[in-house]
């Protein structure tokens, strides 16, 4: 069966070199650089100089029947060296014209510098082995160039009609085949596409596991993982990296993967020169609802993510927060100003608009006790950026982002219930739901709308046809907990006149107002009826 030829558009590695008919017939045997056999060929030079460098690239295979032995040995060292120096992909050395046997200093010293090395014991044309090679090699460039082009032409129109980062990134995830990660220069993962992978083992440990990776003058294997890495600039200088975990540590990296992931840096780079891009804030937002949803397909996964953005997780308290606020100013993005502004005061946490009206916070505290300090400063920062109008809802603080949903909606479901009746605070938690505020979230139900009819129509009926005043009467004593003599005296009635008018409403209810049950269900009847305009004003 015939070698199988390299992918279109990709060099041939060593490896593929040494299976083609050419180069088997000379028997090759790998005596150095075993590890190193998936190097990329880039040329096929034959030499038999022992100063071969000059006359070198990189990414040559270089063919010889032996270079001269020199007096020293060690100069052997010095010639492997070149060879490393200058790139070479690697030695192939054919016996029975100089050498019978490959000297040991030559094998120790590719050993040494990781250069492939390779005996043919067998005599082959060199003439038709470059002839071979280079041909494979040509067919590669010339596919390469024309996947070039195609490369070209996507990253070109997304940039044109102004596609979103996430696009970009899931484009490129999607061309290589290789998880994509755009970060900032802090190293915290903005944006990523992992394939369907699980977030955990891709973004856990991220900026320590980044730290150890360099961006490199050209775009090769980086770091312990080898991945490949290109800037992306915006109109300040350097901002962040788009990295590809493309994992080829001992390899040439694939020039396919280099061309997209070169186009991608530019068009991200281009869409921040474009504007104003509140990058790190749609990764938050992202985050966040992915919380709230309970999209993430498991706690740990959740727990990488968070923390890849740069707010730990783990031995932390971790509160969800909800500000409600009706503030329709433009300019910088309203969360934008809020993130500054917690930054400026050391907070950390996740900050992003979750839904029109609402900004939606995940704090992390390394001491449970400090989270009401905490959330009086937010509440501080939200009125002077929001205005007066805006409410901060704290939901339960969890040790485990599994459970940050429940406390989300708990923070969700006492933001809206806070009404400009409620008691003015910094920040609201869901104890502070009574059962005005309750009935206010409940107003909508048509159940409780048809209970507080069927209790007070005939009421409101007999206040309409006559222009009295029994329900706010009613009111009254309900507020005053069943003081009569108060409740006369809020009314701005006489006593007498106040106890006729109960008298009447017991008549026309069918009640007794001394039950505490009967006086109990009037009195939500009443604030049902009360809520929705209350409700309405603090929207």
């Amino acid at each position: 069966m015939p070698p199988r030829r390299p992918a279109t558009g990709h060099f041939p590695t060593i490896a593929e070199v040494l299976r083609l008919p050419v180069l088997a017939e000379g028997m090759p045997r790998v005596l150095a650089g075993q590890s190193q056999l998936n190097r990329a060929v880039r040329w096929v030079h034959v030499t038999e100089l022992l100063n071969p460098a000059e006359f070198l690239e990189g990414g040559e295979l270089v063919l010889t029947t032996g270079m001269p032995y020199p007096e020293d040995p060690s100069e052997l060292r010095g010639y492997v060296d070149q060879l490393a120096d200058v790139g070479a992909a690697g030695l192939v050395v054919e016996l029975g014209y100089r050498y019978r046997k490959v000297p040991d200093e030559l094998v120790a010293a590719c050993r040494t510098r990781g250069v492939p090395l390779v005996e043919l014991a067998r005599g082959v044309r060199f003439i038709d082995v470059t002839q071979t090679v280079h041909a494979l090699i040509l067919d590669a460039q010339g596919a390469l160039l024309r996947r070039g082009r195609d490369i070209q032409d996507i990253f070109t129109a997304l940039t044109l009609r102004g596609a979103d980062p996430e696009e970009l990134v899931h484009t490129t995830a999607e061309l290589t085949g290789a998880p994509v990660v755009l970060e900032d220069l802090t190293h915290r993962v903005l944006m990523c596409e992992l394939l369907g992978r699980p977030y955990e083992p891709v973004v856990s440990a991220w900026s320590r596991r980044s730290r150890a990776a360099p961006t490199l003058e050209k775009i090769e294997p980086s770091g312990p993982e080898g991945w490949l890495i290109a800037p992306v600039q915006d109109y300040q200088g350097p901002w962040g990296r788009l990295v590809l975990l493309e994992g080829r540590l001992n390899a040439e990296p694939d020039p396919e993967h280099v061309l997209v992931l070169e186009r991608a840096a530019v068009a991200l780079s281009m869409a921040r020169l474009a504007g104003p891009a509140w990058w790190e804030r749609r990764a938050h937002r992202s985050v966040l609802r992915d919380l709230y949803e309970r999209r993430f397909r498991s706690p740990a996964d959740a727990r990488a993510r968070a923390e890849a953005l740069g707010v730990p997780t783990l031995g932390h308290r971790l509160f969800a927060v909800v500000v409600r606020h009706t503030h329709t100013g433009t300019g910088e993005h309203l969360d934008e100003r809020i993130a500054k502004a917690m930054a400026q005061t050391g907070i950390r946490a996740l900050v992003g608009e979750t839904a029109p009206g609402r900004i939606g916070m995940l704090l992390a505290l390394a001491q449970a006790s400090a989270w009401q300090p905490v959330a009086e400063r937010i509440g501080r920062l939200c009125r002077e950026e929001l205005g007066p109008e805006a409410v901060v809802a704290v939901g339960p603080g969890v040790t485990d982002l599994s459970g940050i949903a429940r406390s989300w909606q708990e923070a969700e479901q006492t933001a809206e219930a806070i009404t400009p009746d409620s008691p003015d605070r910094w920040f609201y938690v869901p104890a502070d739901v009574q059962l005005p505020e309750l009935l206010g979230v409940l107003r909508e139900d048509i159940r409780l709308q048809r209970y507080a009819e069927r209790q007070l129509t005939r009421l409101i009926e007999h206040d309409d046809r006559n222009g009295g005043d029994l329900l706010p009467a009613l009111r009254a004593y309900l507020t005053a907990a069943g003081n009569k003599s108060v409740a006369a005296k809020r009314a701005g009635m006489s006593r007498q006149a106040y106890y006729q008018r109960l008298h009447t409403i017991e008549r026309l209810l069918g009640c007794d107002l001394e039950s505490g049950l009967q006086r109990t269900s009037l009195h939500v009847a009443v604030l049902v009826l009360d809520a929705p305009s209350a409700a309405a004003s603090g929207t």
